[in-house]
């Protein structure tokens, strides 16, 4: 997966397309990422000893494929590549604008 938690990204697809936010969580093991303010589902929780119970308003995840990081410089949707610097570390890098991201 090349994206990271606190990436800008928009949503190519679904009912909130076009919409954008960061990324709060990554979850590797399902290919999927919890996005800010994206695709807002209501959760019933139970009462329990310290909280009260009711409907909360949560963040679902969304496939990594539903997604686009957007470029720092541009501001626009861009896939990304991966380069070595002087050091010989790989870093991430925008396709439209060749700019690093890390």
């Amino acid at each position: 997966m090349n994206l990271k938690t606190g990436d800008k990204v928009i949503v190519t697809c679904g009912k909130d397309k076009n919409k954008q936010g960061k990324i709060i969580k990554t979850l590797a093991k399902e290919d999927k990422v919890i996005v800010e303010g994206v695709n807002i589902v209501k959760k019933h929780i139970k009462p329990t000893n310290g909280k009260d119970g009711g409907i909360v308003e949560v963040e679902a995840p969304i496939h990594v494929s539903n997604v686009m990081i957007i470029d720092p410089k541009t501001n626009k949707r861009t896939r990304i590549g991966k380069e070595l610097d002087k050091n010989g570390k790989k870093v991430r890098v925008t396709k439209k604008s060749n700019s690093k991201l890390d």
